[in-house]
Protein backbone atom coordinates (compact mmCIF):
# COMPACT_ATOMS: atom_id res chain seq x y z
CA UNK A 1 0.00 0.00 0.00
CA UNK A 2 1.41 3.08 -1.03
CA UNK A 3 2.39 5.68 2.05
CA UNK A 4 1.22 9.54 0.37
CA UNK A 5 0.86 11.42 4.07
CA UNK A 6 -2.00 12.47 3.04
CA UNK A 7 -4.36 9.46 3.79
CA UNK A 8 -4.70 5.99 4.56
CA UNK A 9 -7.46 3.05 5.01
CA UNK A 10 -7.96 1.91 8.53
CA UNK A 11 -6.37 -1.41 8.87
CA UNK A 12 -9.40 -3.11 7.30
CA UNK A 13 -10.83 -0.72 9.94
CA UNK A 14 -9.39 -2.18 12.94
CA UNK A 15 -11.52 -4.40 15.39
CA UNK A 16 -12.16 -1.28 18.67
CA UNK A 17 -10.10 -2.43 21.20
CA UNK A 18 -11.88 -2.33 24.39
CA UNK A 19 -11.14 -2.14 27.73
CA UNK A 20 -14.46 -2.50 30.34
CA UNK A 21 -17.27 -0.21 29.80
CA UNK A 22 -16.03 1.71 33.10
CA UNK A 23 -12.62 2.39 31.66
CA UNK A 24 -14.22 3.48 28.36
CA UNK A 25 -16.02 5.92 30.27
CA UNK A 26 -13.31 7.08 32.15
CA UNK A 27 -11.14 7.33 28.84
CA UNK A 28 -13.75 9.27 27.50
CA UNK A 29 -13.95 11.98 30.73
CA UNK A 30 -10.56 12.43 30.44
CA UNK A 31 -9.95 12.84 26.93
CA UNK A 32 -12.71 15.50 26.68
CA UNK A 33 -14.36 13.30 23.73
CA UNK A 34 -17.94 13.90 22.43
CA UNK A 35 -18.91 10.23 23.23
CA UNK A 36 -20.45 11.40 26.71
CA UNK A 37 -23.11 9.44 29.26
CA UNK A 38 -26.87 12.02 28.27
CA UNK A 39 -28.98 12.22 30.40
CA UNK A 40 -27.36 13.86 32.96
CA UNK A 41 -27.79 17.60 33.97
CA UNK A 42 -24.55 19.63 34.03
CA UNK A 43 -23.51 23.12 35.13
CA UNK A 44 -24.37 26.04 32.46
CA UNK A 45 -21.84 28.40 31.74
CA UNK A 46 -21.84 31.64 30.77
CA UNK A 47 -20.49 33.81 27.64
CA UNK A 48 -18.01 36.09 29.44
CA UNK A 49 -16.13 38.72 27.05
CA UNK A 50 -12.92 36.58 28.33
CA UNK A 51 -15.14 33.28 26.65
CA UNK A 52 -15.91 35.28 23.40
CA UNK A 53 -12.58 36.57 22.45
CA UNK A 54 -11.27 32.73 23.30
CA UNK A 55 -13.83 31.65 20.97
CA UNK A 56 -13.22 33.72 18.31
CA UNK A 57 -9.31 32.73 18.63
CA UNK A 58 -10.18 28.89 18.37
CA UNK A 59 -12.86 29.71 15.14
CA UNK A 60 -9.60 31.50 13.74
CA UNK A 61 -7.57 28.73 14.13
CA UNK A 62 -9.94 26.06 12.87
CA UNK A 63 -9.85 28.11 10.14
CA UNK A 64 -6.25 28.62 9.26
CA UNK A 65 -6.54 24.58 9.87
CA UNK A 66 -9.00 24.00 7.25
CA UNK A 67 -7.36 25.74 4.29
CA UNK A 68 -4.12 24.00 5.54
CA UNK A 69 -5.46 20.55 5.43
CA UNK A 70 -6.79 20.97 1.79
CA UNK A 71 -3.57 22.31 0.46
CA UNK A 72 -2.92 18.85 -0.40
CA UNK A 73 -3.82 17.61 -4.02
CA UNK A 74 -7.18 14.59 -3.73
CA UNK A 75 -6.41 11.18 -1.79
CA UNK A 76 -4.78 9.41 -5.07
CA UNK A 77 -6.96 5.91 -6.53
CA UNK A 78 -4.78 3.17 -7.30
CA UNK A 79 -3.11 4.88 -10.34
CA UNK A 80 -0.84 6.77 -7.43
CA UNK A 81 -0.89 9.89 -8.63
CA UNK A 82 -0.51 11.76 -5.64
CA UNK A 83 2.96 12.49 -5.05
CA UNK A 84 5.13 11.47 -1.43
CA UNK A 85 7.02 14.35 -2.37
CA UNK A 86 4.42 16.70 -3.49
CA UNK A 87 6.54 19.82 -3.01
CA UNK A 88 9.41 19.22 -5.45
CA UNK A 89 10.96 16.28 -6.60
CA UNK A 90 14.40 17.28 -6.08
CA UNK A 91 13.59 16.43 -2.19
CA UNK A 92 12.83 12.49 -3.50
CA UNK A 93 16.06 10.00 -2.84
CA UNK A 94 18.69 9.78 -5.59
CA UNK A 95 18.31 6.04 -5.47
CA UNK A 96 14.51 4.58 -6.78
CA UNK A 97 14.75 1.37 -4.45
CA UNK A 98 15.27 4.35 -1.14
CA UNK A 99 11.75 5.77 -2.92
CA UNK A 100 9.96 2.81 -2.91
CA UNK A 101 11.53 1.37 1.12
CA UNK A 102 9.51 4.90 1.75
CA UNK A 103 6.44 5.08 -0.50
CA UNK A 104 5.05 1.49 0.33
CA UNK A 105 4.50 0.49 3.48
CA UNK A 106 5.19 -2.69 5.01
CA UNK A 107 3.65 -5.50 3.55
CA UNK A 108 1.96 -8.04 5.79
CA UNK A 109 2.99 -11.74 3.86
CA UNK A 110 2.35 -14.16 7.06
CA UNK A 111 -0.65 -15.83 7.32
CA UNK A 112 -3.42 -14.37 10.05
CA UNK A 113 -3.14 -16.56 12.91
CA UNK A 114 -6.69 -17.06 14.83
CA UNK A 115 -6.36 -19.53 17.77
CA UNK A 116 -9.65 -20.34 18.66
CA UNK A 117 -10.62 -23.66 19.54
CA UNK A 118 -12.23 -25.40 16.34
CA UNK A 119 -15.45 -27.30 15.86
CA UNK A 120 -15.34 -31.01 15.95
CA UNK A 121 -17.54 -31.63 12.83
CA UNK A 122 -18.03 -29.44 9.76
CA UNK A 123 -21.38 -28.07 9.96
CA UNK A 124 -24.11 -28.80 7.31
CA UNK A 125 -24.66 -25.41 5.71
CA UNK A 126 -24.49 -23.82 2.15
CA UNK A 127 -24.79 -20.45 1.50
CA UNK A 128 -26.97 -19.08 -1.49
CA UNK A 129 -27.38 -15.77 -2.75
CA UNK A 130 -31.15 -14.86 -3.70
CA UNK A 131 -32.38 -12.47 -6.06
CA UNK A 132 -34.10 -9.53 -4.91
CA UNK A 133 -38.03 -9.64 -4.80
CA UNK A 134 -41.13 -7.19 -4.35
CA UNK A 135 -40.95 -3.33 -2.84
CA UNK A 136 -38.36 -2.02 -1.68
CA UNK A 137 -38.94 -1.99 2.12
CA UNK A 138 -38.62 1.69 4.54
CA UNK A 139 -35.38 1.67 7.26
CA UNK A 140 -37.66 1.20 9.84
CA UNK A 141 -38.97 -2.34 7.94
CA UNK A 142 -35.22 -3.34 7.25
CA UNK A 143 -34.32 -2.83 10.34
CA UNK A 144 -37.40 -4.83 12.14
CA UNK A 145 -36.18 -7.38 9.34
CA UNK A 146 -32.82 -7.59 9.90
CA UNK A 147 -31.48 -6.48 13.50
CA UNK A 148 -32.19 -9.96 15.14
CA UNK A 149 -29.39 -11.25 12.55
CA UNK A 150 -26.65 -8.90 13.94
CA UNK A 151 -24.26 -9.74 16.29
CA UNK A 152 -21.15 -7.85 18.25
CA UNK A 153 -18.27 -10.39 19.02
CA UNK A 154 -15.35 -9.55 21.29
CA UNK A 155 -12.14 -11.16 20.47
CA UNK A 156 -9.75 -11.95 23.68
CA UNK A 157 -5.60 -12.39 23.14
CA UNK A 158 -4.19 -14.47 26.14
CA UNK A 159 -3.85 -12.60 29.48
CA UNK A 160 -3.72 -9.43 27.32
CA UNK A 161 -6.45 -6.38 29.12
CA UNK A 162 -9.33 -5.70 27.08
CA UNK A 163 -10.14 -7.52 23.74
CA UNK A 164 -11.26 -6.64 20.01
CA UNK A 165 -14.85 -5.67 19.20
CA UNK A 166 -16.33 -5.47 15.85
CA UNK A 167 -19.96 -7.25 14.39
CA UNK A 168 -20.67 -10.37 12.87
CA UNK A 169 -23.88 -11.62 10.83
CA UNK A 170 -26.39 -14.95 11.73
CA UNK A 171 -26.11 -17.03 8.35
CA UNK A 172 -27.73 -19.87 10.14
CA UNK A 173 -30.63 -20.64 12.63
CA UNK A 174 -27.66 -23.29 13.77
CA UNK A 175 -25.48 -20.48 14.86
CA UNK A 176 -23.13 -19.88 12.22
CA UNK A 177 -21.70 -16.31 12.33
CA UNK A 178 -19.69 -14.65 9.62
CA UNK A 179 -17.33 -11.64 10.54
CA UNK A 180 -13.99 -10.75 8.93
CA UNK A 181 -10.83 -12.35 9.96
CA UNK A 182 -9.29 -9.51 11.15
CA UNK A 183 -12.10 -9.02 14.11
CA UNK A 184 -10.31 -12.28 15.87
CA UNK A 185 -7.08 -12.35 14.15
CA UNK A 186 -4.36 -13.51 17.29
CA UNK A 187 -7.21 -14.29 19.30
CA UNK A 188 -7.19 -17.28 21.51
CA UNK A 189 -11.35 -16.69 22.16
CA UNK A 190 -14.66 -15.39 21.33
CA UNK A 191 -17.65 -14.19 22.01
CA UNK A 192 -20.75 -13.57 20.42
CA UNK A 193 -23.66 -11.20 22.05
CA UNK A 194 -26.96 -10.64 20.93
CA UNK A 195 -28.66 -7.35 21.37
CA UNK A 196 -30.86 -8.92 24.53
CA UNK A 197 -27.44 -9.33 26.24
CA UNK A 198 -27.56 -13.01 25.92
CA UNK A 199 -23.77 -14.43 25.32
CA UNK A 200 -22.11 -17.73 23.66
CA UNK A 201 -18.82 -18.65 23.34
CA UNK A 202 -17.79 -19.42 19.74
CA UNK A 203 -15.80 -22.09 18.38
CA UNK A 204 -14.03 -21.56 14.90
CA UNK A 205 -15.22 -22.95 12.02
CA UNK A 206 -12.49 -21.30 9.58
CA UNK A 207 -10.49 -17.72 8.27
CA UNK A 208 -9.40 -16.84 5.55
CA UNK A 209 -7.32 -13.64 5.88
CA UNK A 210 -6.89 -12.97 2.05
CA UNK A 211 -10.60 -12.47 1.51
CA UNK A 212 -10.73 -11.19 5.22
CA UNK A 213 -13.78 -13.68 5.51
CA UNK A 214 -14.22 -15.62 8.87
CA UNK A 215 -17.02 -18.27 10.26
CA UNK A 216 -17.90 -18.85 14.02
CA UNK A 217 -20.13 -21.20 15.52
CA UNK A 218 -22.38 -21.02 18.43
CA UNK A 219 -23.99 -23.52 20.27
CA UNK A 220 -27.56 -21.60 20.00
CA UNK A 221 -30.81 -22.63 17.73
CA UNK A 222 -33.65 -20.92 16.17
CA UNK A 223 -32.03 -18.10 15.59
CA UNK A 224 -32.68 -15.68 13.18
CA UNK A 225 -30.73 -16.16 9.89
CA UNK A 226 -30.25 -12.83 7.55
CA UNK A 227 -30.89 -13.47 3.78
CA UNK A 228 -28.32 -12.95 1.87
CA UNK A 229 -28.73 -10.94 -1.48
CA UNK A 230 -27.06 -10.93 -5.22
CA UNK A 231 -24.52 -8.07 -5.30
CA UNK A 232 -24.13 -8.10 -9.22
CA UNK A 233 -27.36 -6.66 -9.70
CA UNK A 234 -26.06 -3.53 -7.73
CA UNK A 235 -25.77 -0.27 -9.47
CA UNK A 236 -24.24 3.32 -8.89
CA UNK A 237 -26.65 5.13 -6.85
CA UNK A 238 -28.88 2.22 -5.18
CA UNK A 239 -30.03 3.64 -1.27
CA UNK A 240 -28.54 1.07 1.42
CA UNK A 241 -28.87 0.41 4.79
CA UNK A 242 -25.74 -0.81 7.52
CA UNK A 243 -26.40 -2.56 10.52
CA UNK A 244 -23.22 -3.16 13.38
CA UNK A 245 -21.42 -2.11 16.55
CA UNK A 246 -19.43 1.07 15.70
CA UNK A 247 -17.51 2.05 18.96
CA UNK A 248 -18.53 0.07 21.55
CA UNK A 249 -21.37 -1.76 23.85
CA UNK A 250 -23.12 1.75 24.01
CA UNK A 251 -23.58 1.58 20.25
CA UNK A 252 -25.18 -1.90 19.23
CA UNK A 253 -27.20 -2.51 16.72
CA UNK A 254 -26.77 1.18 14.94
CA UNK A 255 -28.44 1.67 11.91
CA UNK A 256 -27.20 3.85 9.29
CA UNK A 257 -28.25 4.74 5.68
CA UNK A 258 -26.45 5.79 2.11
CA UNK A 259 -26.34 4.73 -1.08
CA UNK A 260 -23.60 2.52 -3.14
CA UNK A 261 -21.02 5.13 -4.71
CA UNK A 262 -18.96 2.58 -6.60
CA UNK A 263 -19.43 -1.01 -7.23
CA UNK A 264 -16.20 -2.28 -7.96
CA UNK A 265 -13.81 -0.44 -6.46
CA UNK A 266 -9.90 -1.83 -6.37
CA UNK A 267 -8.32 -1.92 -2.76
CA UNK A 268 -4.19 -2.19 -1.91
CA UNK A 269 -4.00 -2.98 1.78
CA UNK A 270 -0.91 -4.36 2.94
CA UNK A 271 0.21 -5.63 -0.28
CA UNK A 272 -3.66 -7.62 -0.55
CA UNK A 273 -5.93 -6.60 -3.79
CA UNK A 274 -9.42 -6.27 -2.94
CA UNK A 275 -12.31 -5.29 -5.09
CA UNK A 276 -14.97 -3.89 -2.75
CA UNK A 277 -17.88 -1.78 -2.91
CA UNK A 278 -17.78 1.64 -2.38
CA UNK A 279 -20.44 3.37 -0.02
CA UNK A 280 -21.48 6.71 1.78
CA UNK A 281 -22.99 5.02 4.67
CA UNK A 282 -21.93 6.25 8.19
CA UNK A 283 -19.70 3.52 9.72
CA UNK A 284 -16.63 3.49 12.18
CA UNK A 285 -14.36 1.33 14.31
CA UNK A 286 -16.52 -1.84 15.70
CA UNK A 287 -18.25 -2.08 12.55
CA UNK A 288 -16.46 -4.56 10.86
CA UNK A 289 -17.92 -7.67 9.83
CA UNK A 290 -21.26 -6.02 10.21
CA UNK A 291 -23.66 -5.91 7.37
CA UNK A 292 -24.74 -3.91 4.34
CA UNK A 293 -28.47 -4.24 3.01
CA UNK A 294 -30.17 -3.54 0.18
CA UNK A 295 -33.55 -1.69 0.44
CA UNK A 296 -35.03 -5.81 0.46
CA UNK A 297 -33.51 -6.43 3.95
CA UNK A 298 -30.72 -8.67 2.49
CA UNK A 299 -26.81 -8.82 3.14
CA UNK A 300 -25.05 -7.83 -0.20
CA UNK A 301 -21.73 -6.94 1.59
CA UNK A 302 -19.95 -6.51 4.89
CA UNK A 303 -18.36 -3.54 6.25
CA UNK A 304 -14.54 -3.74 6.52
CA UNK A 305 -13.25 -0.83 5.70
CA UNK A 306 -12.83 2.95 5.92
CA UNK A 307 -10.96 5.79 4.37
CA UNK A 308 -8.95 8.27 6.96
CA UNK A 309 -6.77 10.67 7.31
CA UNK A 310 -4.60 12.66 9.67
CA UNK A 311 -4.41 15.56 7.97
CA UNK A 312 -8.09 16.25 6.69
CA UNK A 313 -11.17 14.58 7.61
CA UNK A 314 -13.12 12.38 5.28
CA UNK A 315 -16.48 11.36 5.70
CA UNK A 316 -18.69 9.05 3.32
CA UNK A 317 -15.94 6.74 2.18
CA UNK A 318 -16.54 3.14 3.32
CA UNK A 319 -15.99 -0.35 1.98
CA UNK A 320 -18.21 -3.56 2.10
CA UNK A 321 -17.04 -6.66 0.56
CA UNK A 322 -19.55 -8.22 -1.91
CA UNK A 323 -21.65 -11.30 -1.68
CA UNK A 324 -20.17 -11.92 -5.42
CA UNK A 325 -17.27 -12.29 -3.63
CA UNK A 326 -17.65 -13.95 -0.39
CA UNK A 327 -20.36 -16.64 -0.77
CA UNK A 328 -18.00 -18.90 -2.50
CA UNK A 329 -15.61 -18.76 0.28
CA UNK A 330 -18.01 -18.83 3.10
CA UNK A 331 -18.88 -22.17 2.10
CA UNK A 332 -15.44 -23.36 1.65
CA UNK A 333 -14.32 -22.24 4.45
CA UNK A 334 -17.66 -24.40 5.93
CA UNK A 335 -16.85 -27.62 4.08
CA UNK A 336 -13.27 -27.47 4.61
CA UNK A 337 -12.14 -24.87 6.44
CA UNK A 338 -10.33 -23.38 3.94
CA UNK A 339 -10.43 -21.52 0.75
CA UNK A 340 -8.92 -23.80 -1.77
CA UNK A 341 -7.83 -23.92 -6.06
CA UNK A 342 -7.21 -19.74 -5.45
CA UNK A 343 -4.65 -18.94 -7.69
CA UNK A 344 -1.94 -16.83 -6.76
CA UNK A 345 1.03 -14.99 -8.61
CA UNK A 346 3.22 -15.20 -5.60
CA UNK A 347 4.13 -11.31 -6.01
CA UNK A 348 3.22 -8.23 -4.30
CA UNK A 349 2.84 -5.04 -6.56
CA UNK A 350 2.14 -1.47 -6.60
CA UNK A 351 1.49 0.94 -8.57
CA UNK A 352 4.07 3.64 -9.20
CA UNK A 353 3.32 7.49 -8.64
CA UNK A 354 4.37 10.16 -11.74
CA UNK A 355 6.80 11.85 -9.93
CA UNK A 356 8.75 8.99 -9.68
CA UNK A 357 8.88 8.14 -13.14
CA UNK A 358 9.63 11.13 -14.01
CA UNK A 359 12.54 11.51 -11.34
CA UNK A 360 14.10 7.80 -12.12
CA UNK A 361 12.65 7.64 -15.79
CA UNK A 362 10.78 4.44 -15.13
CA UNK A 363 8.30 3.01 -17.52
CA UNK A 364 4.50 2.93 -17.10
CA UNK A 365 3.81 -0.20 -14.76
CA UNK A 366 3.90 -2.10 -11.48
CA UNK A 367 6.54 -2.28 -9.03
CA UNK A 368 7.78 -5.17 -7.68
CA UNK A 369 8.40 -4.77 -3.86
CA UNK A 370 8.02 -8.80 -2.54
CA UNK A 371 8.42 -11.88 -4.53
CA UNK A 372 6.80 -15.21 -1.92
CA UNK A 373 8.62 -17.58 -1.15
CA UNK A 374 6.52 -20.98 -2.73
CA UNK A 375 6.13 -19.35 -5.74
CA UNK A 376 7.23 -20.22 -9.35
CA UNK A 377 7.59 -16.29 -9.80
CA UNK A 378 10.97 -16.79 -7.38
CA UNK A 379 11.70 -20.51 -8.77
CA UNK A 380 11.68 -17.83 -12.17
CA UNK A 381 14.34 -15.52 -11.02
CA UNK A 382 11.40 -12.40 -10.52
CA UNK A 383 13.07 -10.16 -8.53
CA UNK A 384 11.63 -7.14 -6.25
CA UNK A 385 12.24 -4.15 -8.06
CA UNK A 386 11.59 -5.34 -11.38
CA UNK A 387 8.79 -3.53 -12.84
CA UNK A 388 5.81 -5.29 -14.55
CA UNK A 389 4.82 -3.88 -17.72
CA UNK A 390 1.87 -6.04 -19.09
CA UNK A 391 0.53 -9.57 -17.83
CA UNK A 392 -0.42 -12.36 -20.83
CA UNK A 393 0.04 -9.05 -23.30
CA UNK A 394 -2.26 -6.73 -21.68
CA UNK A 395 -0.80 -3.82 -19.88
CA UNK A 396 -0.81 -3.28 -16.26
CA UNK A 397 -0.88 -0.13 -14.72
CA UNK A 398 -2.83 -1.09 -11.48
CA UNK A 399 -3.25 -4.03 -8.95
CA UNK A 400 -6.63 -4.13 -10.10
CA UNK A 401 -5.75 -5.03 -13.92
CA UNK A 402 -3.26 -7.57 -13.12
CA UNK A 403 -5.54 -8.75 -10.22
CA UNK A 404 -8.34 -9.03 -13.22
CA UNK A 405 -6.02 -11.27 -15.49
CA UNK A 406 -5.24 -13.64 -12.82
CA UNK A 407 -8.85 -13.84 -11.69
CA UNK A 408 -9.09 -15.16 -15.20
CA UNK A 409 -7.31 -18.16 -14.56
CA UNK A 410 -6.37 -21.19 -12.02
CA UNK A 411 -3.86 -22.97 -10.41
CA UNK A 412 -1.57 -24.79 -12.64
CA UNK A 413 -2.31 -22.33 -15.42
CA UNK A 414 0.37 -20.12 -17.07
CA UNK A 415 1.09 -15.94 -16.83
CA UNK A 416 3.23 -14.52 -18.94
CA UNK A 417 4.62 -11.59 -17.43
CA UNK A 418 6.56 -9.15 -19.16
CA UNK A 419 9.02 -7.14 -17.26
CA UNK A 420 11.31 -4.07 -17.29
CA UNK A 421 14.45 -4.81 -15.08
CA UNK A 422 17.46 -1.81 -15.35
CA UNK A 423 16.27 -0.74 -18.53
CA UNK A 424 15.90 -4.55 -20.43
CA UNK A 425 12.68 -5.72 -21.43
CA UNK A 426 11.66 -9.96 -20.69
CA UNK A 427 9.07 -12.02 -21.01
CA UNK A 428 8.44 -14.49 -18.23
CA UNK A 429 6.59 -17.50 -17.71
CA UNK A 430 4.94 -17.96 -14.21
CA UNK A 431 3.03 -21.14 -13.10
CA UNK A 432 0.01 -20.11 -10.75
CA UNK A 433 0.48 -21.52 -7.73
CA UNK A 434 -2.39 -22.11 -4.89
CA UNK A 435 -2.44 -19.54 -2.04
CA UNK A 436 -1.96 -21.96 0.31
CA UNK A 437 1.15 -23.46 -1.01
CA UNK A 438 2.98 -19.65 -0.67
CA UNK A 439 5.04 -18.86 2.44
Amino acid sequence: MMNDNWYKSQSWYAPLVSDSLDEQKADTAASGSALQETGKNKPKKGFTPLRITALILVLILLIAGSSMAFRFSSPASDTSEAPLFPENNEEMPTNPKDFFEQYYESVVTDKTEVNIQSVEERPDYTMTAVPAQGDDLSLQEIYEKCAPSIVSISGYQGNKVGYNWGSGIVISAEGLILTNTHVIEDCDRAVVCFEDGTEYEAKLVGADSISDIAILKIEADHLTPAEIGDSSSLRVGDRVAAIGNPLGESFRNTLTDGIISAIERGMNYQGRSMTLLQTNTAINEGNSGGALFNMHGQVIGITNMKMMSSYSSIEGIGFAIPTGTFVSVVNSLISEGEVKGRPALGITVGAIPTNAKEKYNLPDGLYVTEVSEGSDAKAKGVLPEDIILAANGTPVTTTAEIAAIKNELKVGDVMTLTIWRNGETMDIDVVLVDTNDLD
